[in-house]
Protein backbone atom coordinates (compact mmCIF):
# COMPACT_ATOMS: atom_id res chain seq x y z
CA UNK A 1 0.00 0.00 0.00
CA UNK A 2 2.81 2.42 0.89
CA UNK A 3 4.58 1.68 -2.40
CA UNK A 4 1.36 2.48 -4.28
CA UNK A 5 1.05 5.83 -2.52
CA UNK A 6 4.67 6.67 -3.24
CA UNK A 7 4.42 5.77 -6.92
CA UNK A 8 1.19 7.78 -7.15
CA UNK A 9 2.90 10.77 -5.57
CA UNK A 10 5.89 10.46 -7.90
CA UNK A 11 3.57 10.40 -10.93
CA UNK A 12 1.72 13.41 -9.55
CA UNK A 13 4.96 15.37 -9.07
CA UNK A 14 6.10 14.59 -12.61
CA UNK A 15 2.73 15.65 -14.01
CA UNK A 16 2.26 18.95 -12.13
CA UNK A 17 5.57 20.28 -10.84
CA UNK A 18 6.26 22.43 -13.93
CA UNK A 19 2.82 24.06 -13.71
CA UNK A 20 3.21 24.62 -9.97
CA UNK A 21 6.62 26.21 -10.55
CA UNK A 22 5.26 28.50 -13.28
CA UNK A 23 2.52 29.68 -10.93
CA UNK A 24 4.95 30.32 -8.08
CA UNK A 25 7.42 32.05 -10.41
CA UNK A 26 4.72 34.22 -11.95
CA UNK A 27 3.75 35.43 -8.48
CA UNK A 28 7.29 35.88 -7.12
CA UNK A 29 9.40 36.55 -10.26
CA UNK A 30 12.21 34.89 -8.29
CA UNK A 31 13.41 31.53 -9.61
CA UNK A 32 14.92 30.28 -6.35
CA UNK A 33 12.02 31.48 -4.23
CA UNK A 34 9.52 29.78 -6.57
CA UNK A 35 11.47 26.51 -6.42
CA UNK A 36 11.57 26.69 -2.61
CA UNK A 37 7.84 27.32 -2.38
CA UNK A 38 7.02 24.39 -4.67
CA UNK A 39 9.45 22.13 -2.81
CA UNK A 40 7.95 23.05 0.57
CA UNK A 41 4.40 22.52 -0.68
CA UNK A 42 5.28 19.17 -2.26
CA UNK A 43 7.04 18.04 0.93
CA UNK A 44 3.96 18.95 2.90
CA UNK A 45 1.69 17.22 0.37
CA UNK A 46 3.86 14.09 0.53
CA UNK A 47 3.47 13.86 4.30
CA UNK A 48 -0.32 13.69 3.86
CA UNK A 49 -0.52 12.24 0.37
CA UNK A 50 -3.10 9.64 1.36
CA UNK A 51 -5.58 12.41 2.16
CA UNK A 52 -4.49 14.79 -0.63
CA UNK A 53 -4.76 12.11 -3.32
CA UNK A 54 -8.38 11.41 -2.33
CA UNK A 55 -9.49 15.01 -2.93
CA UNK A 56 -11.47 15.83 -6.07
CA UNK A 57 -8.61 17.90 -7.49
CA UNK A 58 -5.20 17.12 -5.94
CA UNK A 59 -3.45 19.61 -8.23
CA UNK A 60 -5.73 22.44 -7.11
CA UNK A 61 -5.16 21.43 -3.49
CA UNK A 62 -1.38 21.50 -3.88
CA UNK A 63 -1.52 24.71 -5.95
CA UNK A 64 -3.25 26.33 -2.99
CA UNK A 65 -0.44 25.04 -0.77
CA UNK A 66 2.13 26.61 -3.13
CA UNK A 67 0.30 29.96 -3.16
CA UNK A 68 0.04 29.86 0.65
CA UNK A 69 3.79 29.17 0.86
CA UNK A 70 4.53 32.11 -1.43
CA UNK A 71 2.21 34.48 0.42
CA UNK A 72 3.54 33.36 3.81
CA UNK A 73 7.15 33.78 2.75
CA UNK A 74 6.39 37.15 1.16
CA UNK A 75 5.13 38.41 4.51
CA UNK A 76 8.25 37.12 6.27
CA UNK A 77 10.60 38.48 3.56
CA UNK A 78 8.91 41.86 3.10
CA UNK A 79 11.64 43.71 4.97
CA UNK A 80 14.41 42.22 2.84
CA UNK A 81 12.98 43.07 -0.58
CA UNK A 82 15.01 45.40 -2.76
CA UNK A 83 13.43 47.74 -5.30
CA UNK A 84 14.55 47.48 -8.91
CA UNK A 85 15.09 50.31 -11.35
CA UNK A 86 12.74 51.15 -14.15
CA UNK A 87 13.69 49.98 -17.63
CA UNK A 88 14.88 52.78 -19.92
CA UNK A 89 12.38 54.48 -22.23
CA UNK A 90 12.58 53.55 -25.89
CA UNK A 91 11.85 55.65 -28.96
CA UNK A 92 10.60 54.29 -32.29
CA UNK A 93 8.64 51.30 -33.49
CA UNK A 94 7.89 48.36 -31.24
CA UNK A 95 10.90 46.18 -31.93
CA UNK A 96 11.63 42.89 -30.23
CA UNK A 97 13.63 44.79 -27.63
CA UNK A 98 10.75 47.20 -27.05
CA UNK A 99 8.36 44.31 -26.46
CA UNK A 100 10.80 42.83 -23.96
CA UNK A 101 11.03 46.17 -22.15
CA UNK A 102 7.23 46.46 -22.11
CA UNK A 103 6.89 42.92 -20.76
CA UNK A 104 9.48 43.72 -18.11
CA UNK A 105 7.57 46.88 -17.19
CA UNK A 106 4.39 44.85 -16.70
CA UNK A 107 6.19 42.31 -14.49
CA UNK A 108 7.83 45.15 -12.55
CA UNK A 109 4.42 46.74 -11.99
CA UNK A 110 2.99 43.35 -11.00
CA UNK A 111 5.71 43.01 -8.35
CA UNK A 112 4.47 46.26 -6.79
CA UNK A 113 1.02 44.81 -6.10
CA UNK A 114 0.23 43.43 -2.66
CA UNK A 115 0.88 39.65 -2.61
CA UNK A 116 -2.79 38.60 -2.61
CA UNK A 117 -3.65 40.90 -5.53
CA UNK A 118 -0.59 39.63 -7.39
CA UNK A 119 -1.69 36.04 -6.78
CA UNK A 120 -5.21 36.79 -8.07
CA UNK A 121 -3.88 38.41 -11.26
CA UNK A 122 -1.39 35.62 -11.92
CA UNK A 123 -3.93 32.88 -11.33
CA UNK A 124 -6.55 34.64 -13.48
CA UNK A 125 -4.53 35.91 -16.43
CA UNK A 126 -1.42 33.73 -16.41
CA UNK A 127 -2.87 30.41 -15.25
CA UNK A 128 -6.34 31.12 -16.77
CA UNK A 129 -8.23 29.90 -13.70
CA UNK A 130 -11.87 30.82 -13.14
CA UNK A 131 -12.94 33.05 -10.28
CA UNK A 132 -14.22 30.04 -8.34
CA UNK A 133 -10.95 28.14 -8.88
CA UNK A 134 -8.99 31.16 -7.67
CA UNK A 135 -11.28 31.49 -4.65
CA UNK A 136 -10.63 27.83 -3.83
CA UNK A 137 -6.89 28.20 -4.34
CA UNK A 138 -6.65 31.24 -2.07
CA UNK A 139 -9.32 30.28 0.44
CA UNK A 140 -11.41 33.39 -0.23
CA UNK A 141 -14.87 34.08 -1.66
CA UNK A 142 -15.44 34.60 -5.40
CA UNK A 143 -16.61 38.15 -4.67
CA UNK A 144 -13.28 38.84 -2.98
CA UNK A 145 -11.51 37.51 -6.07
CA UNK A 146 -13.47 40.00 -8.20
CA UNK A 147 -12.73 42.96 -5.93
CA UNK A 148 -9.04 42.02 -5.54
CA UNK A 149 -8.70 41.62 -9.32
CA UNK A 150 -10.45 44.92 -9.97
CA UNK A 151 -8.24 46.75 -7.46
CA UNK A 152 -5.12 45.08 -8.88
CA UNK A 153 -5.96 46.02 -12.48
CA UNK A 154 -6.69 49.62 -11.46
CA UNK A 155 -3.35 49.75 -9.64
CA UNK A 156 -1.54 48.27 -12.65
CA UNK A 157 -3.17 50.84 -14.95
CA UNK A 158 -1.95 53.66 -12.71
CA UNK A 159 1.56 52.20 -12.56
CA UNK A 160 1.78 51.59 -16.31
CA UNK A 161 -0.01 54.74 -17.47
CA UNK A 162 3.00 57.08 -17.07
CA UNK A 163 5.11 54.76 -19.23
CA UNK A 164 2.53 54.64 -22.04
CA UNK A 165 1.84 58.41 -21.78
CA UNK A 166 5.57 59.17 -21.98
CA UNK A 167 5.91 56.87 -24.97
CA UNK A 168 3.05 58.71 -26.73
CA UNK A 169 4.72 62.10 -26.18
CA UNK A 170 8.04 60.87 -27.62
CA UNK A 171 6.58 59.56 -30.89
Amino acid sequence: MRAELESGFEAFVVAVSDRLFRTAYAITRDHQFAEDAVQAALASAYSRWGRVSRTDHPEAYVRRMVVNEVLGWRRRRASSERPVGEPPDRVGDASHEDRIVETDAVWSALRQLPPRQRAVVVLRYYEHLSESEIADALGIRPGTVKSQCSAALAHLRRLLEPASAAKGHQA
